[in-house]
């Protein structure tokens, strides 16, 4: 297989992200409205192959041999695009079935979420003035998959009939979350310091 066919195939998986987080909105929102457990069920498989792109991405382009500069820019930038469009929907559908505590901490998770983000494009950037290279952390890579796995979750708890898990462990979840994004971005704000340090005597 062609080295441009290998990229393309990881192109696309990466890039799948957009329209299955798109089809979950529409689909999350429409079942909110109509009720109907088809329009559940749709949403909440697009929702979950969008976040296990993000998990067979970076795997199949070391696997391919493929890695690219534009495709660790392109993974960070799908995932703020992931939370951007999923969250607001969690928060929605948490304060229309009533759960307006949960409905808080959601909204508390996303600006955290996305606050964690923009420091890290921040750090990026300054570190690619530097040399310094944009690839993601492992630390990185553990937050992302947690926080998707608890955006899947937490949509599946909120719209799903049978109540399979206690809102509890729901909550501990979500503290597990937020710790993850507290800790990887500490680890960046490591990584990049001493490029910032010089970008703030320059």
């Amino acid at each position: 297989m062609k080295t441009r066919t290998k990229f393309a195939i990881v192109s696309a998986v990466t890039f799948a992200r957009l329209p299955l987080v798109l089809l979950f909105v529409v689909g999350a929102l429409a079942h909110v409205k109509y009720g109907h457990p088809w329009l559940f069920y749709a949403s909440f498989v697009c929702v979950v192959i969008s976040a296990v792109t993000d998990a067979f991405d970076g795997f199949m382009a070391r696997k391919m041999g493929v890695e690219s500069r534009i495709g660790a820019y392109a993974d960070p930038l799908l995932d703020k695009f992931f939370y951007i469009a999923t969250m607001p929907v969690l928060i929605f559908v948490a304060a229309t079935n009533g759960n307006i505590r949960h409905a808080a901490v959601l909204a508390v998770l996303a600006i955290f979420f996305l606050v964690r983000d923009q420091w890290v494009s921040f750090l990026r950037s300054v570190g690619a003035e530097h040399g310094v290279s944009g690839k993601a952390h492992w630390a990185g890579k553990v937050r992302t998959g947690i926080n998707f796995t608890l955006i899947c979750t937490v949509y599946y708890y909120e719209e799903y009939e049978i109540k399979f898990l206690h809102q509890n462990i729901i909550y501990a979840f979500e503290a597990l979350g937020f710790i993850a994004n507290l800790f990887s971005a500490h680890v960046y704000t490591r990584r990049y310091w001493p490029s910032l340090k010089k970008s703030i005597k320059e």
